[in-house]
């Protein structure tokens, strides 16, 4: 396998072309990867008091080291997901530290819904982009199209406005109604 092909399979978005899905798609993005940035602040505003309460209480080993971990994945991992660019590395670590948040919620306080809700939701949002990728409104798509022209279908490229015989097209089509008028 070349490395312009696993780098292709890791960018490529599972595409439907039509612009408002891609276009709600990366709403969703942008949403969920900016709301989750505060969940890595808070960590990190009393690192020693998270590691105590969420992760030794668990019984991991390093709760310190541990709790630094899940912190910097939600402080990079977030706005890469925002930007849609590493997506699906980023969703995966993402979707690993809601899953840990999971699993606490329901070793503190059984399943209650009302404990669950938030890191549940996030943890489904993450795995969506953990298996659909970022989109056609992404950096990531912008990247497959470069590493492979052929990677993403011409519609896929009319949507991003990337397909040049696209724009050449309509540029023909509006020359050729100023020259009927």
């Amino acid at each position: 396998m070349t490395v312009n092909s696993l780098a292709t399979k890791l960018f490529r978005p599972n595409t439907n072309p039509n612009f408002w899905n891609q276009t709600t798609w990366a709403i969703l993005r942008a949403v969920v990867g900016i709301m989750m940035i505060h969940n890595g602040l808070d960590k990190l505003s009393n690192i020693e008091s998270f590691a105590e309460a969420y992760v030794a209480y668990l019984g991991l080993p390093f709760p310190i080291f541990l709790s630094y971990v899940a912190a910097y994945t939600e402080l990079i991992g977030a706005p890469l997901v925002a930007l849609g660019l590493f997506t699906r590395p980023a969703a995966l670590g993402l979707f690993g530290t809601m899953c840990v948040a999971m699993y606490h919620h329901i070793s503190v306080a059984g399943l209650s819904f009302a404990y669950l809700e938030l890191s549940a939701i996030y943890a489904a949002c993450f795995l969506f982009f953990l298996v659909n990728g970022a989109g056609l409104f992404s950096t990531d798509a912008l990247i497959v199209n470069w590493i492979d022209k052929n990677a993403l279908s011409a519609r896929a490229k009319q949507i991003m406005l990337l397909e040049t015989s696209y724009n050449s097209s309509d540029a023909e089509t509006n020359k050729s109604k100023t020259i009927v008028k």
